[in-house]
């Protein structure tokens, strides 16, 4: 409950609850509105903090399964504080321009991040040394260029599984192509949007600096806490396969030291018989030598013919 309620101070503080003019309103909007106060709509914080809480909770399960979110904040007063919180956390921004097709045809979009790279690859290893100065010079404002708009999403192999985006009126593009794609959407949502298009809407001020740099600062660290947890859970997964192969050389070992004694005892009993056999093969030995021809009554003792003495 402190934990709210210091919350809610800080989000009194950054001036999230103010919205626009009454006469700029959505209707949808009606459920988050708590007042008016000099032709102004004051967002309820207390609903502001639920759906605060319920993204965080979203996105930190999204950051854990190890999925990409992507921030999406075209507007000047939020292209940095987005920027920042998003390579903090490792994952793709927008905040230049967003490009027709960024997520609906994204291959295309693959082929000029990738040949933005060659170009980045030629410049560094030197093989532009040998091209005239104005070819070079073309192609490192052509990479420049491209990095400005491309740069937040080099690091980005596929479609993200989750959109983060400041001012869903400003980024429509973004939005209609997340909501064809499938992908789940959260974002700051003012008095003058519908919250009904995306799933996850935070009613804030998408305007003010602090308000934004508190929002994207309060889902950037639910979003640490998943990697760092998806991180944690590797290594047990690591430490219990090391102990399982402990385990298993373990019992390989007793197997073969019982093995052994199994063997070693056979070949004494073995080896035991054989000498008992060997003793009987001596006794046969024995009672052959006494019976062989020839001793004591050799033939050659009285020969044939020997004149006897008298």
């Amino acid at each position: 409950m402190e934990e709210n309620k210091s919350l809610h101070q800080q989000l009194l503080e950054a001036g999230v609850h103010f919205g626009h003019l009454k006469k700029k309103w959505n209707p949808k909007m009606l459920p988050y509105i708590f007042a008016e106060k000099n032709g102004i709509h004051i967002i309820d914080l207390n609903k502001t903090i639920e759906g605060l809480e319920e993204s965080a909770a979203a996105l930190k399960s999204i950051a854990k399964s190890g999925k990409k979110i992507m921030f999406v904040a075209t507007k000047k007063q939020a292209k940095e504080i987005v920027a920042e919180a998003a390579a903090k956390v490792n994952m793709p921004f927008v905040t230049e321009r967003w490009l027709g097709g960024m997520l609906t045809n994204f291959q295309t979009i693959r082929k000029s991040v990738k040949k933005m790279q060659s170009i980045e690859k030629m410049l560094q290893d030197g093989t532009m040394d040998s091209v005239t100065k104005k070819e070079r010079l073309t192609l490192t404002r052509s990479k420049d260029k491209m990095e400005k708009v491309l740069g937040g999403i080099s690091q980005m192999g596929r479609t993200p599984a989750a959109l983060f985006m400041v001012d869903i009126s400003h980024e429509h593009i973004a939005l209609a192509e997340a909501k064809r794609l499938g992908i789940n959407t959260f974002a700051m949502v003012d008095t003058n949007s519908d919250p009904t298009k995306v799933d996850f809407a935070i009613p804030s001020n998408d305007d003010a600096t602090k308000s934004i740099a508190i929002i994207v600062n309060y889902l950037t660290a639910a979003i640490m806490e998943g990697l760092q947890e998806r991180s944690q859970n590797k290594e047990e997964d690591n430490e219990e396969e090391v102990s399982t192969e402990r385990m298993r050389g373990l019992d390989i070992d007793e197997e073969g030291g019982e093995k052994g004694e199994r063997r070693g005892r056979g070949a004494g009993a073995g080896r035991g018989q054989g000498g008992g056999n060997r003793q009987g093969g001596g006794a046969g030995r024995g009672q052959g030598g006494g019976n062989r021809p020839g001793s004591g009554n050799r033939p050659g003792a009285s020969r044939p013919g020997a004149p006897r003495k008298a």
